[in-house]
């Protein structure tokens, strides 16, 4: 989770970084982050600090010693020197987040919520009348619950709009293994406690999905249990995990297609297994081939149920619209080598090589997000975007953070820029419309209708826990005379899977009550790619 740090002029070592955001870009020096040293630091002689700080944004520029300006003019050199040439483009936010950005959520009306960092509070960026999120402004929402101050949780948005945060690797700073959780109202805009499992003393950065029937599945970091979360009663169910090869600790978990949950094991690596619901066993997916994890160096780590010994991390894997699954590696080697690729094929059910990082860089832990053009972005642990385009994974910018597929086709990284791609998505990967209120009323529900309004992919990833999925329909619509954008809240969908091909699928929309009226076209959006626009009234 968190990194070595090898160079005390630039850090403090009794600093906690956390394992993404504009930390690891200054920390180009540091770290096989494959190592998880959880609640400790360490300092250069190897010795382990207790009670860790979390560096605020305010103590970040004060340790900067870069300018932006210089920075950027060194990532150019790179590039010119390497004979690389930057195909993408960064811009940054005009207004960046107040406190900081930490992990984010795109909510179903548009909005992209982020922890702050003072790890309580909560930031809303809100994109302007022209549907730029470059140009959006950001409001402050409610605070998490009192006590409630977690870091590296287990997350999801569900079917109805609301966003639920589970577990937490720390709790107010401290390593704790929280089974605490919460769920976030955008409508009311309230942080509301949520129970857990029964039986369940500990959660911590577990991983979980969004299972195509809605209910939230989490797996205890622990060992090999799981339960499911009703998003409408909020209640838990322990469900059977038969056959699972090692316990749920640092693996991240891929919905596919065919419903069925898929991983990379980390302590059994290079294995690999399918959690299939129905029947609420797992099944080997047979080996990766090269090995995906790194392993963690160091004793086990104490909390409040007894001591944690850490399998090692692993990189984000990510399902693209050719089917297959984009498995990273963290660092090779023992954690300091460069991080290996593969490639799961669902039809043969056999795993391929991919590519290994450049520059002996690494994913271990790292964010990855689809791109519309059907490459991955991921972010290397040197603080470099990659692309993989089926064959090759080819480096980009330095841009570190959090990576979210906006409704533009924008990636948000950080929270402060924005990311665009060369090259466009195919028009068989599109949401399609086949049934749509033609007139509707200002403050009023509707249903429509279509295909394939969840994408082809979850679209993001993280090696274990932070799960940003955004495989939900958003619905835009455009008013003719004015030019202006819209969202409207989406919610009540009639699936939460992926690559629903041909089936008849739905949401609801509500229409906002500041929507102008007259004529406009309206469009699903899944993923970043819109479907074919349809027109309708606004009264």
């Amino acid at each position: 989770m968190f990194c070595i740090l090898t160079r005390r002029s630039l850090w403090p070592h009794n600093v906690r970084l956390p394992s993404y955001g504009i930390v690891r870009l200054l920390a180009l020096s540091a770290c096989p982050c494959g190592q998880e040293f959880n609640a400790e630091a360490v300092n250069t002689s190897g010795i382990a600090e207790p009670r860790p700080k979390l560096l605020s944004l305010p103590a970040i520029k004060k340790v900067v010693t870069l300018s932006k300006k210089m920075s950027l003019a060194l990532v150019m050199l790179l590039f010119a020197l390497s004979g690389i040439l930057p195909a993408q483009t960064l811009q940054q936010l005009v207004n960046q987040p107040p406190d900081g950005a930490g992990i984010g959520f795109l909510l179903t009306d548009g909005t992209v919520i982020f922890q702050g960092n003072a790890g309580s509070d909560w930031w809303k960026l809100t994109p302007d009348n022209a549907g730029s999120y470059v140009n959006g402004t950001w409001s402050q929402l409610a605070s998490l619950p009192a006590g409630y101050v977690p870091y590296a949780f287990s997350s999801a948005v569900l079917g109805d709009g609301r966003v639920a945060v589970v577990g937490g690797e720390y709790n107010n700073g401290n390593f704790a293994l929280t089974n605490q959780g919460a769920i976030y109202d955008p409508k009311a805009n309230t942080w509301t406690s949520l129970g857990h499992p029964k039986g369940w003393g500990y959660i911590g950065d577990s991983p979980s999905t969004v299972l195509p029937n809605g209910k939230f599945l989490v797996g205890r970091k622990l060992d090999k249990r799981m339960a499911e979360l009703d998003p409408v009663t909020l209640t838990w169910k322990e469900v059977g995990s038969v056959g699972k090869s090692d316990f749920n600790a640092e693996e991240g978990w891929t919905l596919m297609p065919d419903g069925s949950v898929l991983t990379f094991d980390v302590k059994h690596a290079p294995h690999s297994e399918r959690y299939v619901s129905a029947q609420g066993k797992w099944l080997s997916a047979g080996s990766t081939i090269v090995d995906l994890h790194s392993p963690y160096i160091g004793g086990c780590i104490p909390y409040g149920g007894g001591c944690y010994n850490p399998p090692g991390e692993v990189g984000p894997g990510v399902l693209r619209p050719d089917g297959t699954m984009f498995a990273t590696g963290s660092g090779s080697n023992g954690g300091g080598g460069v991080g290996h690729t593969a490639i799961y094929h669902p039809s043969t059910g056999k795993w391929t090589v991919g590519p290994d990082f450049p520059n002996n860089d690494n994913a271990g832990d790292s964010f990855a997000a689809l791109l519309t053009n059907g490459r991955v972005l991921v972010l290397g642990n040197s603080g470099t975007l990659y692309e993989f385009d089926g064959t090759n994974l080819t480096a980009g910018p330095f841009a570190p953070g959090s990576l979210i597929v906006l409704p533009t086709g924008e990636v948000l990284v950080g929270g402060s820029e924005v990311y665009t791609s060369k090259g466009s998505y195919q028009a068989s990967w599109a949401p399609s419309i086949t049934t749509y209120p033609h007139t509707v009323v200002r403050g009023s529900s509707y249903k429509i209708s279509g295909k394939q309004f969840n994408g082809l992919s979850q679209a993001a990833a993280f090696g274990d826990e932070f799960q940003t999925a955004t495989n939900y329909p958003l619905v835009r619509i455009t008013n003719h005379g004015s030019g202006h954008v819209f969202y409207a809240h989406t919610h009540d969908h009639s699936t939460m899977a992926v690559a629903t091909g041909k089936t008849t699928v739905s949401t609801h929309f509500d229409v906002p009550a500041n929507l102008e009226t007259g004529e406009s076209s309206l469009e699903v959006v899944a993923n970043g790619i819109p479907s074919k626009k349809v027109t309708i009234t606004v009264n």
